[in-house]
């Protein structure tokens, strides 16, 4: 009891010097908790949509292997329309036992809506445009809020959400683009979601205008919701309908199942956005341990008179140890609770964010799992008592002797020499394990060396940076603080006094700043690989795609090539094919069908054979990775299926995949696919058309190309420089997103750097006392409190740029792999971030440098 009250008497009489600490616990509390309420929101709330939703069973077209995703440039079937069930599916499970209704419906996900101005009313966050036709199925989720439903062709309703954001109303006409053709509409009614917009625009046609709009007139569906009478359970009523149609003709599931998909579905994105959201949270806690680990420490040395009065009146070793760690246990533990409250808000921050994109999420589905405040507050008190361990030890060490000795002022810590032995073995070890990302044949086998070289570097550097101090902060107190006189000395000793402390404070910038400056190098590698990539292998003009990334329509490919200035225009379809390998392998393929001037549009590195004779009826080009490890050789027949029909293909060229970095190597002529598919109607779509100009027609090629363009916004013209444009901003815009997340640890490193300083001043009350005595002046005491933190930040940017120079350079190297063979160094950006760690060391020291100036000289020379 004794030792709690002696606790709480210390951890309250210091409350002041906690908060700093206290923010870092908060901080990374806040965010673990946040992104676990986040998720399960998210979660909570489409759960709600699927289970409304669906049906007792579903019904859809059996799962194709030729869908083309959007990554790789489409959406769905390659051609463009979906698959369907046929409308007499409907009347064959009608009549089944434990049927009430059965409801088609038609849907697609790669349509265009435009409206009178010719502006595209599709999200801009990513999210598709959706068309589908308004029945009872769309009422489990929506209503009309204004208007009426479709009721034939020409009229189509549309989401609310969409109405909104892009100022249409009822009786606004506007026109839909599907792979089928485009059609004029008029608005005739509003929906809203009852609950949530899945972000998506929707719009919404009736029966016959979906299926002639989506499908060509197509009697089909894709998909029929089958709704239970209730007198069977799902499973029996899915089997019951699978003997009709057949179980392995169409896709079945229980609602339980659709919903079970769509969850996992769900779940892979938002597990991709949790772990990175958590990962930052735990990059903010490890520098808030230095932050931890750093205060505690100083305010043991501060009581080290205390403590020996303590130890000297009959305190154990285990009691001071036990009342340092309970003032960690307070810590952590106010810190946690702070922070589980601070991570609701960022939850509903996020949720915020996420309506503002488009989704609708209601606070009303607010889920804070039993589990969440447990993790927070678990893991908040156990980093604080780990930070706290070693300098309760010390604590724990004192001897009464030391009730003998001034308190007033501190002296001066040397770094440990095994210490700085031992981080220097790692930080070598660590960078021979980045070396070698440079032995290694690939990128998988690099992975281990990068993660292992980072780990490594990053113990050793953190080990050794006390060592360090000395080296360093001379080196920048010669360029730097040698001009101010005596203050810069001064600031220069105080830097130098306690190199364990100093080296603590800047490698919690460190850490932060190696991150930033890696990723620097490898963004910049990136865009610089592309560009000469670009400039090495791209021979067309203009790159002509959409932004909706799916396929592109016969229609604009026939105004693309109605342009009369053009030399030649190129159609580039991905086709999902399967292979059969010549050592008996079956092989999922994904080809570029081209028209043969795609040899004069993307310039490929030919191993074996001739491109163009590839790219011509009957041929095919392989990768000479893939030759070998299938036993592939140049004249040999592959027979393909894919979508519609089957070819035999003859290799005629073998292209280097270790060049190729923008292109594929698996290539065949749009000739060959037309040929083996009966029905023109599957022919797949173009995804991206390639196109150059005459010669000397470039400008005016372009103005015909924008104006042809010009009835489809959701096509995209760019030339050379435009599409290297257009790479830059896209790696631009995912460093910035992690440069904001970033910025969290970056924050509790300059809490880091103020609670130092502050405590620093507590700890040199006498000292400042004696210098005022003598004549240092307030302006001068302030001045040397800012150079003493500048010049700790710049030895934490100076250790964390070279850190993430090298880890830079490493993530480069197992790039290089995979074609971007340039090393690009961000000099500006390294320059501007170094520049700006000098800013924040400046900005961290006004709070403890008012406060030093303020001390009364005669209080602080008599202080104990």
């Amino acid at each position: 009891m004794t030792v709690l009250k002696t606790s709480l008497r210390s951890f309250f009489s210091h409350k002041g010097r906690m908060v700093l600490s206290g923010m870092a616990v908060v901080l990374s509390v806040a965010f673990v908790c946040g992104t676990l309420v986040f998720t399960a929101t998210m979660n909570t709330t489409f759960d709600k949509l699927f289970a409304q939703s669906a049906s007792n069973v579903m019904i859809a077209p059996a799962e194709r292997d030729d869908e083309v995703s959007a990554v790789e440039g489409g959406s769905g079937p390659a051609n463009g329309v979906p698959d369907t069930v046929p409308a007499s599916v409907v009347d064959e499970i009608s009549s089944v036992d434990g049927v009430e209704r059965v409801t088609g419906n038609v849907a697609a996900t790669n349509a265009v809506a435009v409206d009178a101005d010719n502006e595209n009313l599709g999200p801009t966050t990513g999210a598709p445009t959706v068309v589908t036709n308004w029945s009872d199925v769309e009422l489990r989720t929506s209503e009309i809020a204004e208007g009426q439903a479709p009721t034939g062709p020409g009229e189509v309703m549309v989401d609310a959400d969409t109405a909104d954001a892009k100022g249409i109303a009822i009786g606004d006409e506007i026109r839909l683009i599907t792979a089928i053709g485009d059609y004029q509409t008029t608005i005739t009614g509003i929906v809203d979601f009852t609950i949530t917009n899945p972000g998506a625009a929707i719009f919404y046609l009736d029966l016959a205008s979906a299926q002639e709009y989506l499908l060509g007139g197509e009697d089909g569906f894709t998909t029929i919701y089958v709704d239970s009478t209730g007198a069977v359970s799902d499973a029996d009523l899915k089997a019951a309908v699978a003997s009709v149609v057949g179980a392995d003709t169409y896709k079945l599931q229980t609602s339980d199942e659709y919903i079970e998909e769509n969850r996992d579905a769900l779940g892979e994105v938002l597990s991709i956005l949790e772990y990175v959201l958590l990962g930052f949270a735990g990059l903010a806690l490890l520098v808030g341990i230095f932050l931890i680990v750093n205060t505690f420490s100083m305010l043991v040395a501060q009581r080290t008179r205390e403590i020996g009065l303590m130890r000297a009146i009959g305190s154990s070793r285990r009691q001071v140890n036990r009342s340092v760690l309970i003032e960690a246990l307070l810590l952590g533990l106010i810190g946690s609770i702070l922070g589980f409250g601070a991570g609701i808000g960022i939850a509903v921050g996020l949720m915020a964010l996420m309506s503002a994109l488009g989704m609708n999420l209601s606070t009303e589905d607010l889920t804070i799992e039993a589990t969440v405040p447990v993790v927070g507050i678990v893991l908040g008190v156990v980093v604080t008592l780990l930070a706290a361990y070693i300098p309760a030890r010390r604590a724990g060490k004192i001897s009464p002797m030391a009730a003998l000795r001034d308190a007033g002022m501190p002296g001066d810590v040397r770094a440990g020499r095994i210490r700085a032995g031992i981080g220097a073995v790692f930080t070598v070890l660590g960078l021979a394990a980045l070396a070698g990302t440079a032995t290694v044949d690939s990128a998988a086998d690099g992975a281990g060396f990068l993660a292992l070289g980072v780990v490594l570097s990053l113990v050793g550097l953190i080990l050794v940076g006390p060592a360090l101090v000395g080296l360093v902060v001379r080196g920048l107190s010669a360029v730097l603080l040698r001009g101010f006189g005596p203050v810069g000395r001064l600031a220069e000793r105080n830097a130098l006094r306690n190199p364990r402390r100093t080296g603590a404070t800047a490698s919690a910038l460190m850490i932060g700043l190696a991150l930033v400056a890696g990723l620097s190098v490898v963004g910049s590698s990136m865009v610089a690989s592309a560009t000469e990539e670009i400039d090495e292998s791209l021979g067309a003009d203009y790159i002509i795609n959409s932004s909706t990334f799916g396929q592109i329509q016969p229609d604009v490919t026939a105004a693309v090539r109605d342009v009369a200035e053009l030399d030649h225009v190129t159609e580039v379809a991905n086709v999902r094919t399967e292979v059969a390998m010549p050592n008996g392998e079956d092989v999922d393929v994904l080809l570029s069908a081209a028209d043969p001037t795609y040899e004069q549009d993307i310039a490929m590195d030919v191993v074996e054979g001739d491109l163009g004779e590839a790219l011509q009826p009957g041929g095919v080009s392989v990768g000479d990775e893939d030759a070998e490890e299938y036993g592939i050789a140049l004249g040999d027949e592959l027979p393909v299926t894919f979508d519609g029909g089957t070819a035999t293909v003859t290799v005629r060229a073998i292209l280097s995949q270790g060049e190729a970095m923008a292109t594929g190597t698996w290539n065949l002529g749009l000739e060959t696919i037309r040929a083996g598919v009966p029905d023109e109607a599957a022919m797949p779509l173009p995804s991206l058309l390639f196109a150059a100009a005459a010669e000397g027609q470039q400008d005016a090629a372009r103005a015909a190309l924008d104006a042809a363009m010009e009835r489809y916004p959701q096509m995209e013209v760019r030339d050379q420089a435009e599409y290297k444009e257009l790479i830059q901003d896209q790696v631009g815009q995912l460093l910035n997103m992690v440069y904001g997340l970033l910025a969290l640890a970056i924050i509790v490193a300059v809490l880091g750097v103020i609670n130092t300083l502050a405590l620093s001043v507590v700890e040199r009350t006498r000292e400042i006392g004696l210098m005022r005595a003598i004549g240092l002046s307030r302006r001068q005491l302030r001045r040397m409190i800012r150079l003493e933190s500048v010049v700790i930040a710049l030895f934490g940017a100076l250790l964390g740029l070279a850190l993430g120079l090298a880890w830079g350079a490493a993530g480069q190297q197992l790039m290089a792999l995979e074609g971007m063979r340039v090393l690009e160094i961000p000099w500006s950006t390294l320059l501007t971030v170094f520049i700006g760690s000098a800013i924040v060391g400046l900005l961290a020291a006004l709070m403890p440098a008012f406060r030093a100036g303020r001390m009364n000289i005669l209080n602080a020379i008599a202080t104990e």
